[in-house]
């Protein structure tokens, strides 16, 4: 197995927008430079490359997206959209401009083809379904990855679960894997917040995303034996302490797991279980509140780093930059290599370019193929020096380098987006997967 990390491309209309926690009713935003964003981007993308892992991209979202704003009242040419949606606090505006997509962790649930019982890749878009500026990634992601894992007889891409609260669907960020050192297959872990039809622990500050039943409907779809599935529940503390998806307090690699000891309820049987499942081989490196408190994982990201092989076969990590410049997270960073868990630890700063934070794996959706399932993949999404070229030139040339909040109420931005966005398609070679293209 070949792990294939596809990385949202930062779109050309990339702004501060509504993030998570901000009141609808809270102007905000700032200027940006879509042009350095993306190149940042970019620029992350030829690191994880020379680290020796296999990139590949995921293109960007149609921002403003005008087909949602006449979903909901705005009519007339685009002009007279943008117009209405920014008028009065430009709530609307705001919500259907948000570059949430490049945070392509939740872009969807993969399971490789060694672990289903019909031998394929399946893909679960998801369907972002709790916050309004998230949901509506669903339809565009569905559309690439049904381009881009075209061959149905190496491939199954399902359509994003119902958008309705029961079925809360986050993505892979609520999920890992683990592979057993002794010949056991891998241990699926689908973590959730919330049950929509039993009462369970609830958190406090921010409502929990993720249900149960998506989850389960998740391991259905995916063709998953249901033996090699568990089901633990989020923490409502760590949910209240910012920690929405699971990925922002655990990450897994092969048979070693790095999480806090608040990600999950339950912690200690957890823990136990998965030994059980997992063998002898399975490594759990836990962060005490103690050494890290959850405020300083969540605030750096230090569990949001990607993993690359050395060439003596020891494990690396990328790191952002946040988890080196704070104490707590650098140390149990330092106490992962003192371990023996980790040989090489290095450092990306993202924020140069991009502004809302999240660590280097937030930016990718991690896809495990074997080669020749590799080069069935439709289009050109696999990153070679050549695309790499192509890309920056592409950037370049279509994207703005600055952009302030009034400007996303500018039809001509609009036209600028979808010509780029039209220009991508083509050099990715992924025919028209954008509702303006079909028009």
């Amino acid at each position: 197995m070949v792990e294939v990390n596809f990385d949202g491309l930062v779109g050309p209309t990339y702004n501060d927008g509504l993030s998570a926690g901000v009141a609808p009713s809270q102007r905000g935003g700032s200027v940006t430079n879509p042009r350095a964003a993306a190149l940042a981007g970019l620029e992350k993308m030829r690191l994880v490359r020379s680290l020796g892992l296999v990139q590949a991209v995921l293109p960007p979202h149609p921002r403003p997206n005008l087909s949602w704003l006449r979903r909901v009242g705005f009519g007339g040419e685009a002009a007279a959209v943008l117009r209405g949606a920014a008028a009065g606090d430009g709530m609307w505006l705001r919500l259907c401009s948000n570059p949430s997509a490049m945070w392509a962790a939740n872009a969807a649930t993969v399971a490789p083809s060694s672990d289903t019982r019909d031998g394929r890749v399946h893909v679960v878009p998801a369907n972002l379904q709790h916050m309004l500026h998230r949901a509506q990634e669903a339809e565009v992601t569905h559309a690439a990855l049904a381009a881009i894992f075209k061959d149905e007889a190496r491939f199954a891409v399902h359509a994003p679960l119902p958008p309705v609260p029961q079925l809360g669907d986050e993505g892979a960020a609520n999920t890992l894997r683990l592979q057993s050192t002794s010949g056991r297959p891998a241990v699926h872990v689908f973590a959730w917040g919330r049950g929509a039809y039993a009462r369970t622990a609830a958190s406090a500050r921010f409502p929990a995303r993720q249900t149960i039943e998506a989850s389960q409907a998740q391991v259905r779809l995916l063709d998953l034996d249901p033996a090699q599935v568990i089901f633990p529940q989020q923490h409502p503390d760590a949910i209240d302490a910012g920690a929405p998806h699971t990925d922002v307090l655990a990450v897994a690699h092969g048979s070693l797991l790095l999480i806090h000891e608040v990600a999950f309820r339950e912690f200690d049987s957890v823990m136990a279980d998965l030994r059980r499942r997992v063998g002898s081989g399975l490594q759990i490196a836990v962060a005490r509140a103690a050494e890290l408190p959850v405020q300083d994982a969540v605030a750096t990201s230090v569990f949001g780093s990607q993993f690359f092989t050395l060439p003596d076969g020891r494990l690396g990590m990328l790191v952002a930059a946040e988890a080196r410049e704070n104490q707590a997270a650098s140390g149990y960073l330092e106490r992962l290599v003192a371990d023996g868990h980790v040989a090489e630890i290095r450092t990306v700063d993202l924020r140069k370019g991009l502004r809302h934070g999240g660590g280097p794996a937030s930016l990718r959706l991690r896809v495990p193929l074997t080669e020749a399932e590799m080069a069935a993949l439709a289009g050109r999404v696999i990153v070679d020096d050549e695309l790499d070229r192509e890309l920056v030139a592409w950037v370049e040339k279509h994207y703005r380098d600055r952009l302030a909040p009034e400007d996303l109420a500018d039809p001509q931005l609009t036209r600028e987006a979808d010509a780029a966005l039209d220009a991508l398609t083509q050099i990715l070679k992924l025919g028209s997967i954008y509702a303006f293209q079909q028009a």
